[in-house]
């Protein structure tokens, strides 16, 4: 928390203007291709995560698709996870985040901005029309990031189950498939600490339609899981 309050006095001059150029590019969306919105938005996220101290380390930049129309799949361990991703990614991306971050300030901004979606896990039926806004959103060449487990993982840089319904959006559109594995990303929001932190974001080996195609989602699941923990221990030994 003590970062959070960190960034924040740090670019208190600065948010106002971010404020309102995002919110305008969310509004006047037209005027604004997607890749000048996301690209806006990720120079933001730079600065903003240098003043909070926090350096972001990028592996695997190769295994990121050449053409658009790919689903990023990370763990999710914190708030600081999309700044973490952003940051890395320099494919533009649309983001599905879950309904209660709705209202706040920025976020909300940030979200319409990027075309993103709100999923209510708790409704069956309005995640169903959230994976088939995605499918379609993919068929049009647009990146998503979700993040399978549902919810963060309160035990650090150990993988909570991930949702096998959350893959259907990806065997729906056919997709590229992309584990991401991001290590010690808790750390920056969760410790009461305003000291120099390193977050790393690891881009792997992407799953084409044909290397998934005749598997269950449940499996896919379970194979995108073990494949992005088996990256996690390799790195912190």
């Amino acid at each position: 928390m003590n970062r959070i309050i960190y960034m924040v006095v740090r670019n208190f001059y600065r948010v106002p203007l971010w404020f309102y150029k995002i919110r305008k590019m969310g509004i006047k969306e037209e005027y604004y291709p997607h890749k000048e919105r996301y690209e806006y938005i990720r120079n933001v996220v730079k600065k903003v995560n240098k003043s909070g101290r926090v350096e972001v380390t990028v592996h695997g930049i190769e295994n990121i698709p050449s053409e658009n129309g790919f689903i990023l799949f990370p763990n999710h361990q914190g708030l600081f996870d999309m700044l973490a991703i952003m940051e890395a990614c320099p494919k533009p991306l649309s983001v599905v985040v879950k309904k209660e971050a709705a209202n706040l300030i920025l976020v909300k901004e940030v979200v319409k901005a990027l075309d993103g979606f709100y999923i209510d896990r708790q409704d069956i039926k309005a995640s169903l029309e959230i994976i088939s806004k995605m499918t379609a959103g993919v068929k049009e060449k647009k990146n998503f990031v979700i993040f399978p487990e549902g919810t963060r993982s309160r035990e650090g840089n150990s993988l909570l189950p991930f949702k096998a319904g959350t893959f259907k959006s990806a065997v729906n559109a056919r997709c590229p498939i992309v584990p991401v594995a991001l290590i010690d990303s808790f750390k920056p929001f969760d410790e009461n600490s305003s000291r120099k932190q390193k977050v790393e974001v690891c881009f792997l080996k992407p799953l084409y339609y044909e290397d998934y195609q005749h598997l269950k989602t449940t499996q896919i699941a379970e194979y995108v899981h073990n494949k992005i923990q088996e990256e996690i221990n390799q790195k912190i030994g």
